[in-house]
């Protein structure tokens, strides 16, 4: 029924926000902890996170790799299939189209995702604030400012960021 009314009962002594469910308030009182406590620490960049999930999530970045690279653009990929799937965008196989403005695209995830632009349905929703999305990708990078994480380390100087993007622009400074 909250969902329908909009109605947020548990609200927070901290910072006045407000949440329909008290576990999504438990979890936001640890963001005003997370600075002091962050028990779960990560051995290879000395990174602490208030949360086990969190070290989890995070300890996936020092395993990331990525040897299949794009000829055309140099993105990285996991696999052999993301790269395929990539490829596509370069050649303009594009066999899904949207019937309300008949753009194409070349993966049935990709126009799913543009046709949320159209109905405007976001189904990702932050169990943290109020805040949804239209891609799960976006809810994962959001989450972020929660957490704090920053898993891309900049291999140049100290500097870390919470997006792969914002690490390939600054990487460009060093670069120019």
């Amino acid at each position: 029924m909250r969902e329908h009314t909009g109605e947020t009962p548990y609200q927070c002594s901290k910072c006045e926000k407000g949440f329909k469910e008290k576990r999504s308030l438990l979890k936001h009182n640890r963001t005003h902890t997370a600075q002091t406590e962050k028990p779960y620490h990560c051995g290879q960049c000395n990174k602490s996170f208030s949360e086990r999930i969190y070290l989890i999530k995070h300890l996936k970045v020092h395993n990331e790799d990525r040897p299949y690279q794009c000829s055309q653009c140099d993105k990285n990929f996991k696999t052999r299939e993301n790269l395929s799937q990539h490829c596509k965008t370069h050649t303009q196989e594009s066999s899904y189209q949207c019937i309300i403005c008949t753009k194409a695209f070349s993966q049935n995830s990709t126009l799913i995702s543009h046709q949320r632009t159209h109905t405007g349905e976001k189904p990702y929703q932050c169990n943290q604030c109020e805040k949804a999305f239209t891609r799960k990708h976006s809810l994962v990078e959001h989450n972020r400012t929660h957490t704090g994480e920053k898993p891309y380390q900049c291999s140049q100087c100290e500097k870390a960021f919470t997006t792969r993007k914002s690490l390939v622009e600054h990487t460009r400074t060093h670069t120019g």
